[in-house]
This record gives structure tokens, C-alpha cells and sequence, in this order.
């Protein structure tokens, strides 16, 4: 990757290693991620993710962890110079999740290289992923969160900043990410309005190491996402995303007109509505097929593509922000 040549080097896992067209990850997005959208953007060199209760029910998620795994393995035979990046399973480890035992069984059973923890304690999943050998990474929206998750012993610490889409944080990426590098060397990755390339290149000048990337990848062919979702996404501008707990009680950027058409109302959405609201996995389920997630990136969507030609893009974007030196003018020696 593009990293200036008086930066400290930081090791990346060996998995991402001459694999990846740009160091981004393709997040796992609830109802949204798929076999399609995972397999395209690994082809294309963009780490594919999804969350395991996309897969209902939990057999499906076997039929669908074997198809990654054989099309994945077919594409590196076929094509063995070309990117080929890892993928990944996001498990919510929330308690209203009865299926985490038996969806970590099957990431054993299918030796997922990436497993990606939310919404709990990762210390169960990184003894059993790191048994088969494989890499956990654990998403915080707080320091806080990811000194606990350090000490869990996951090797990746996703930081989910303001602007990000679903279950997003608000303290400004800037801050986060420094914050963090104060007391972890590891691998790192930054959510957080990330929609072009040369935001990407900008997350890595930052101090991450990947960049995640959700609502791009929504507006994409390969998403579940219905095509009403996609169109509604490219058309919002960034004044329509509305971040609210009433949908699940746990704080998220939505659509507004999504919301509206739900029939909610804007005094619906204060701060603290959703309070004390225990909802389960199902109930999030029914909610978020008709209230739809983005983040700040909407700001510059304004197409619908296939993985593979906006990787394309990202990779243009990303290498044209690379070659980019400061300004003499204004910056003195």
C-alpha cells in the first residue's frame, strides 16, 4: 500500500498480505451482505464481509461459507497473480443471539479467515478462531471498548466513528483513531463516511491500516439491498440521515425518508427514545427490512456498480491520493 517511505512500518496480518487492490474492507451490513457481494469484492481485491445471521437459517449459512470458500479457491487457481483478498463473518455476540454457538461452529468447521465480533465480549471467539488459525477483529465505537477487546486478545480493532452507517459511534475519527494508536500497535480499521479512494488513502495517513466500507457498498449490483434501498441512497443527501436509538435502542444513522415511510415522526427520533428497549435479534430483523441504514458517505454516491468496476474506481482514487505530495507553498521545511 501507499505508505510514506518515513513512516513507521506497522505489521499486517499475514492473510492481507499481496492480496488486497486497496486496503479497504467491504463491512458486513445486516440484510444487505451476501455470497454475491462478498465474492465480488474479494475477486476484486476488497476484503468481502457478512454477518452470519444474513444466512437464515444457520444451514444456509453452511451452504454459503462452502460457496465462498470453493468460488474463492477456483478464482486463485484460475487467476494466481491477480488480488485475491481474504473474507470475513461478522457475529453478534449480543445474548438476544441464540445461534452464536452454533454460527462459531461453522466458522470452525469452514476455517473463516476473518471473524469479526460486535455487540460483546470477543474472549470465547478468539480461542476458538485463533485454535484454527484464524484472525478476530472486534468493532468499538469507544477507547474504552477497544482496551477491553485488546485484552480479550483479538488482533484487529475496528474503530467505528461519527458518520459511519448502522450502529455508528459519534466521536470524530480524528480523535478515535488517535486515541487508540496511543496504546495499540496492531491492526487497525476506520469506519466512518469512507466512500471514494482517497478517503481511503486518508484513513491510512490517519493511522489505520484498512479503511471499512459499508454504504459505498450497498449501491452496488451484488447487494441484497433492495433496488427502491439503492436508489433512495444515491438520491439522499447528507442532511436526510437521521441517527436515532428508537429502531433497536441502540444508537444508528437511517434514511429519513425510509422512516418516514415506516411511519415515524420526527419527535419520534429524539435522543433517548428507544431507552430501555431490549429488542430481540428477530424484532431487529422486522425493523430493519423497512427502516433503512446509511452513513455520511451518501454525500458522494451518486451511481449504482458492479463490485468490480467500483473497485476499479477506488483503486484510481486511491493511487492518484497517494502520489499527492504536500504543498511547498504552505508547508515549511
Amino acid at each position: 500500500f501507499g505508505i510514506f517511505a518515513d513512516a513507521p512500518l506497522r505489521p499486517i496480518p499475514h492473510v492481507f498480505q499481496g492480496r488486497m487492490r486497496v486496503p479497504a474492507i467491504a463491512a458486513p451490513m445486516f440484510l444487505v451482505s451476501g455470497p454475491d457481494l462478498v465474492i465480488g469484492a474479494c475477486k476484486a481485491g476488497v476484503a468481502g464481509t457478512f454477518p452470519s445471521l444474513n444466512a437464515r437459517p444457520a444451514s444456509q449459512l453452511d451452504e454459503w461459507l462452502g460457496r465462498i470458500n470453493a468460488e474463492l479457491a477456483e478464482h486463485r487457481e484460475r487467476c494466481p497473480d491477480a488480488p485475491c483478498a481474504p473474507y470475513g463473518v461478522n457475529l453478534i455476540l449480543h445474548p438476544s443471539n441464540p445461534r452464536v454457538p452454533e454460527d462459531l461452529a461453522l466458522l470452525a468447521k469452514h476455517k473463516v479467515p476473518l471473524v469479526i465480533t460486535s455487540l460483546g465480549h470477543p474472549g470465547e471467539v478468539v480461542k476458538v478462531v485463533h485454535d484454527y488459525g484464524g484472525l478476530v477483529f472486534s468493532d468499538i465505537i469507544h477507547a474504552y471498548h477497544a482496551k477491553k477487546a485488546i485484552a480479550a486478545g483479538v488482533d484487529g480493532v475496528i474503530a467505528v466513528a461519527g458518520g459511519a452507517g448502522g450502529h455508528a459511534g459519534t466521536q470524530s475519527p480524528f480523535s478515535l483513531i488517535s486515541e487508540i494508536r496511543e496504546f495499540w500497535d496492531g491492526a487497525l480499521v476506520l469506519a466512518g463516511a469512507i466512500s471514494d479512494g482517497a478517503s481511503i488513502r486518508a484513513a491510512e495517513i490517519m493511522g489505520a491500516d484498512f479503511a471499512y466500507m459499508g454504504t459505498r457498498f450497498i449501491a452496488t449490483k451484488e447487494s441484497m439491498a433492495q433496488d427502491e434501498y439503492k436508489t433512495m441512497l444515491v438520491d439522499c443527501p447528507v442532511s436526510d440521515i437521521v441517527y436515532t436509538d428508537a429502531i433497536s435502542g441502540t444508537n444508528a444513522n437511517f434514511m429519513w425518508p425510509s422512516l418516514e415511510k415506516a411511519g415515524f415522526r420526527r419527535e419520534d427520533l429524539a435522543a433517548g427514545a428507544g431507552k430501555g428497549k431490549l429488542h430481540s435479534i428477530a424484532d431487529e430483523a422486522r425493523a430493519w427490512r423497512d427502516v433503512w441504514s446509511a452513513g455520511h458517505g451518501v454525500a458522494t454516491i451518486h451511481d449504482v456498480l458492479p463490485v468490480a468496476e467500483l473497485v476499479e474506481r477506488l483503486a484510481g482514487e486511491y493511487a492518484a491520493a497517494c502520489a499527492l505530495p504536500p504543498s511547498p507553498a504552505l508547508v515549511r521545511a
